[in-house]
């Protein structure tokens, strides 16, 4: 029978019943908020273990486009690959739920979370872990913490818990957080832009973009503000999950030590080389080092003689590595490769590197590089894409590609598709410069992050690489956005907080926290905490120290900003204003005007009907400009709506083949503008001007000059000229 428990949190009804479907999985859990529902199920294989020291844990998050009474876009009218959102989310739960396995806990898991019925107005991504969470703390599984997820927005300066995604649509801030009643697991925060109209003078108004920096006191009230929420439900949640939890399972949680002897010996005699092989893990993610020593030291007596395995030499190596390097950082307060705990590595910075690329920045720092390529492309070039509660597809003009090939890190592996880290380190880049984009500017921007060198923090590499991309593809940014990784090592009760940390101090310490942002504040945030927590005051202590990193990289890039020299390869863009009631002459009937203009010169034009803005890019700029003068001409020749009777309608005044005298008006690089007798402007076009080849128009004619010609070819609104 159904067992069914209701919630009344932070303004919402939260309905989960259990025992109803999906009875043979270990745990599941219908929830529901609104008409949203999902499906959350927790499945682990006690009789199959992986030899490994791991947790094989597997999530995945699924939309289901049934849910909101559509079908799936494409030609297969089936869900298949899963969205970048999906990817992004089943990250969220996996990120936020992996830390509560017990270590030793070596059996395959999988936690899938199915939305079955949609709802605009509830935040999918927070349903979606709070369920999987469900799952799990009432399954046979050995866990007894729950952890659930709280978003936090910024609505007219005050702070929202839960907001719906159409509240989320005017905050400045977008905060997740993830944790127990006790600890925060796991935070993402982007900032998000807007702009306003600020008064010049008496009539004169000016429009504000505002990337809404966040400052380190700001962000730690907010996350405070996050954590007073996650306390109340998970409370509330172990309460009432209780009495429906099944029981526990008693399952072998593996150990995989060695005995104490071992390390000892290699501790008492190995240390020396240890620490030698350490220096050079510094300039390397690989553990070829360390292997090495390793290899060493099994040719050793005491090896021979007790049969010690390699593998077990090994393992006592990386954990005499592990106490060596944790020691320096909190005792001795120097980390592997020389550096003090506040120092970031040398970074050199070049830009506009590749000359067919519209823009372009070699990132280097330390053993950490980054190329980072900007394209731009125009309105109706971006990428299409759903979301499950919205009828029509939705167009991003801002994208972040981050590729992590095999060789950043002398891997001999050949290139796949993308990735789940791979695609969240890309959002987490673009989340960092989208809200300094200015809104107004909408263009379609790819940045394609290629990491050629990896010790760590490619992501924030990535961050200041593709900064400085938009600065030098010409696309308007309110600053440059520069991004740090942060690590602590805790030990004894004495912590240590580092910046700009590399491969090694990631995978050895007990937090890894990336943040981003200009001289202003923070634009994004990412935390992951191996520990267990983290006290809001370290986190503020953290935050500030990252601050001081940040301002230090900052001025790098700026020193290579002004620098930049543009690109031959960038479009160039030319952008006026006609009047509003002219656009529709200008793209002409079925579109036949504006293609015989796009055609003609080359060029890509964009007209907005609403302001009269017309935009004309291309590579030649030549051609960009004639086009201009082009469209100018059809727009000065066409009628107003609201001065109809005063301009020229040329079908009326003249006729194929009459002969005219006309003074040359202006001299483009495709013709000259004849001003008729009878009134407006007519085309006389190069290739009309002689029966002989006319390279340079001012050769054969000059402004002021009377010139007979004959019509060709007479429009209302338009006539084309040959010289009589």
């Amino acid at each position: 029978m159904a067992t069914v428990c209701e919630f009344e949190l932070n303004g919402k009804q939260e309905i989960f019943e259990f025992e109803k479907v999906a009875k043979q999985a270990n745990g599941s859990v219908l929830a529901k908020i609104g008409n949203a529902v999902v499906l959350a199920t927790v499945v682990s294989e006690f009789d199959n273990p992986v030899s490994e020291d791991f947790t094989p844990l597997t999530v995945q998050y699924i939309e289901k486009t049934y849910a909101a009474a559509k079908l799936p876009g494409g030609f297969i009218k089936r869900e298949g690959k899963p969205s970048d959102f999906e990817t992004l989310t089943s990250r969220v739960i996996d990120r936020s739920l992996r830390p509560l396995f017990p270590k030793g806990y070596v059996y395959p898991t999988t936690i899938t979370v199915m939305v079955l019925s949609a709802d605009k107005d509830v935040d999918l991504q927070t349903l979606a872990l709070n369920a999987a969470n469900a799952a799990l703390y009432t399954s046979n599984l050995p866990i007894k913490k729950s952890v659930c997820g709280v978003r936090v927005a910024k609505i007219e300066n005050n702070l929202v818990i839960n907001p719906t995604p159409a509240e989320l649509e005017n905050s400045v801030l977008d905060l997740y957080v993830a944790g127990s009643k006790d600890e925060l697991l796991m935070i993402e925060m982007k900032t998000i832009s807007s702009s306003e109209l600020v008064e010049v003078d008496i009539e004169a108004f000016t429009k504000i973009h505002n990337s809404n920096e966040m400052n380190e006191d700001t962000l730690v009230e907010a996350i405070a503000f996050a954590q007073s929420a996650l306390k109340e439900a998970n409370l509330s949640y172990e309460k009432a999950f209780e009495e429906v939890s099944k029981e526990k399972v008693q399952v072998e949680l593996i150990k995989f030590t060695i005995e104490e002897s071992v390390i000892n010996y290699v501790r008492d005699n190995f240390s020396n080389d240890i620490r030698e092989a350490i220096k050079k893990l510094a300039k390397s993610e690989r553990a070829t080092q360390l292997k090495d020593v390793a290899k060493m030291i099994s040719k050793n007596e005491y090896c021979i003689t007790n049969e010690l395995e390699f593998n077990t030499i090994y393992e006592a190596v990386s954990i005499v590595k592990r106490e060596i390097v944790r020691a320096m950082i909190v005792n001795d307060k120097i980390r592997a490769d020389g550096r003090g705990l506040k120092d970031v590595r040398p970074i050199t910075i070049e830009t506009n590197i590749l000359p067919s690329t519209h823009s372009s920045c070699l990132f280097t720092r330390g053993e950490t590089q980054a190329l980072v390529i900007g394209t731009i492309a125009g309105p109706k070039d971006g990428q299409m894409y759903e979301v499950l509660t919205d009828k029509s597809t939705s167009m991003e003009r801002f994208m972040v590609h981050y590729n992590f090939p095999g060789f950043s890190v002398g891997e001999a592996k050949p290139m796949f598709g993308v990735g789940r880290r791979e695609l969240g380190h890309g959002n987490l880049a673009k989340k960092a410069l989208e809200a300094t984009i200015d809104d107004d500017y909408n263009e379609t921007v790819r940045l394609v992050s290629e990491i050629l060198e990896s010790n760590g923090s490619s992501s924030m590499a990535t961050v200041c690489g593709g900064s400085l991309a938009l600065k030098a593809a010409g696309v308007p940014i309110s600053d440059l956005v520069a991004g740090v990784a942060m690590g602590m090592v805790v030990e004894d009760g004495k912590y240590s907080i580092l910046t700009d940390i590399m491969g090694l101090e990631d995978h050895d310490g007990d937090m890894d926290f990336k943040v981003a942002g200009t001289n202003k504040g923070i634009t994004a945030l990412q935390m992951d905490i191996k520990l267990g927590g983290i006290e809001l005051n370290v986190l503020k202590e953290a935050l500030l120290q990252a601050k001081d990193g940040r301002e230090h990289i900052l001025g790098l890039m700026n020193e290579a900003a002004n620098e930049i020299v543009p690109s031959e390869a960038l479009p160039l863009v030319e952008q006026f204003a006609i009047d509003p009631s002219k656009i529709m002459v200008i793209i002409g009937k079925a579109g036949a005007t504006i293609k015989e203009i796009i055609e003609k010169f080359t060029v890509s034009i964009d007209l907005d009907r609403d302001s009269g803005t017309v935009k004309v890019s291309g590579e030649n700029k030549q051609n960009v400009l004639d086009a201009c003068e082009h469209i100018k001409t059809i727009s000065n020749n066409a009628p107003s709506r609201k001065e109809a009777p005063k301009n020229v309608d040329f079908e009326k005044l003249y006729q194929v083949d009459e002969v005219v005298t006309g003074k040359v008006e202006r001299l483009v690089d495709f013709g000259a503008f004849i001003l008729l007798p009878k009134g407006g402007e007519g085309l006389l076009h190069i290739s009309k001007i002689s029966k002989e080849r006319v390279n340079n128009i001012s050769d054969v004619l000059s402004v002021g000059q009377d010139i007979e010609v004959k019509v060709l070819k007479v429009k209302k609104d338009r006539i084309e000229l040959s010289s009589n």
